[in-house]
């Protein structure tokens, strides 16, 4: 499996009104809650399908985000 640590390269197209906001072109989920995931895209995203059949997968890193949470006291 190829894998990024960030996947950026979809489509976006922005909210009308909105100059900050964007969102993915295929999935209309806002860019802020995909975060650079490949999971963070619809499971119908044509993005999310293509790179899924090419081999690609979201990144330890990204998909585990939540589940590491050290204190600096931790290391001491």
């Amino acid at each position: 499996m190829i894998k990024k640590l960030f996947y950026i390269d979809y489509p976006q197209e922005h909210y009308e009104e909105q100059l900050h906001r964007y969102r993915c072109a295929y999935c209309k989920i806002e860019t802020t809650v995909i975060n650079g995931r490949l999971e963070g895209h619809l499971a119908t995203c044509p993005y999310r399908i293509k790179l899924t059949a090419a081999g690609y997968q979201a990144s330890k890193q990204a998909a585990s985000v939540d589940a590491v949470g050290h204190d600096a006291d931790d290391f001491d």
